[in-house]
């Protein structure tokens, strides 16, 4: 089940940014795992909420996400 939740939940985390992200900003994602979640929100808005889903979840996610020709 995926749930949103306040970012005050998961300021602890380590939140690493898309490889797909440059140095000008633009529409990215920040991802950080926990013991029992992976954890994904706006990298434009770290403050606004947090989508929570299983690592199961988002080991499907991955399975399925197209690679790009650099291998990411």
């Amino acid at each position: 089940m995926n749930i949103a939740e306040s970012s005050a939940d998961t300021s602890g985390l380590a939140w690493f940014r898309s490889s797909y992200s440059g140095t000008e900003g633009g529409q990215c994602v920040e991802v950080a795992a926990s013991t029992g979640a992976v954890h994904v929100r706006d990298s434009k808005a770290v403050a606004g909420s947090v989508l929570r889903v299983s690592h199961r979840a988002w080991a499907g996610f991955v399975a399925v996400a197209p690679v790009d020709e650099r291998g990411a």
